[in-house]
């Protein structure tokens, strides 16, 4: 249910009617600048589509599928067969494609509203949607709030979620979401933490949009060392024994981190 809300989105791209033709021009010719404030935006969005803590996420969510069908030792999880790789792999890639479609459509809807009319300076995610009303219509206001909603619904428990795995894991503590909090009361102790200061930074006023966008940022400088860290360990025999990375895996992924590395470098150099 929630995932569907939040493809609620592509029907307020619709409804606030952009001018299609310049739509797939600028999707597949765009225009490159190489201004300081460009590359913001572009180590933002690369860091927003590939994020640190996903890494983390995926590799715990993963586990917690084989904890589930009752192997609950570090021996009894120890290799997978070719249909879990399967699995994973299409797990893996429609949330991606999913993911990235519907970032698409959020771009296209701010972008034939809010920014062809000047309003630029939105603090909040309620201001966004309450901005899209007077400019595209009650349907597509209507539609973006209940994706806004849909994605906060998705998005919160994964990233206290995943920061409480990564200090869990740092720390070696007992932890998973499996685990009822009575048993688990460090990791549990995390997650909470997060959302009240969460919560916490909401209610003093600090700028929310800001705030997003600024990790977006930090998650694209934070993530070539840790892509090239992983591809190291899933190229290498020893680790991963006959289920090395395939050639263009590895290579597709240090092109990855070369891209993502560039570009963070160009940013600060255009400061």
């Amino acid at each position: 249910m929630v995932d569907t809300i939040a493809l609620w989105y592509i029907g307020a791209a619709f409804l606030a009617k952009p001018d299609w033709g310049q739509v797939l021009k600028a999707t597949f010719i765009p225009q490159m600048r190489f201004d300081h404030e460009y590359l913001l935006t572009v180590v933002a969005i690369l860091g927003t589509t590939i994020s640190p803590y996903l890494f983390f996420w995926q590799a715990s969510q993963e586990v917690e599928e084989e904890r589930k069908i009752g192997r609950k030792t570090v021996g009894q999880r120890r290799g997978a067969t070719d249909e879990e790789l399967r699995k994973s792999r299409t797990d893996v890639l429609t949330g991606m494609f999913f993911s990235n479609f519907v970032m698409f459509f959020i771009i296209l809807t701010t972008a034939a509203t809010l920014h062809a009319h000047g309003q630029q300076n939105i603090e909040t995610a309620q201001q966004a949607a309450e901005a899209l009303r007077p400019l595209a219509g009650n349907g597509a206001y209507f539609l973006f709030t209940l994706g806004l909603i849909g994605t906060g619904m998705l998005g919160v428990p994964v990233l206290a979620g995943a920061a409480a795995y990564a200090v869990a894991e740092a720390s070696a503590w007992r932890g998973t979401l499996e685990d009822r909090p009575r048993l688990a009361r460090k990791f549990y102790a995390v997650v909470a933490a997060a959302m009240i200061l969460g919560l916490a930074l909401d209610y003093f006023g600090i700028d929310a949009v800001k705030m997003l966008f600024w990790s977006a940022i930090l998650n694209g400088v934070l993530a070539p060392p840790l892509i090239a860290l992983v591809v190291l360990l899933t190229s290498t025999k020893k680790v991963m024994g006959d289920r090395v990375n395939s050639t263009i895996l590895k290579w597709l992924g240090w092109a990855t981190a070369v891209i993502m590395a560039a570009a963070a470098i160009a940013m600060f150099a255009t400061m």
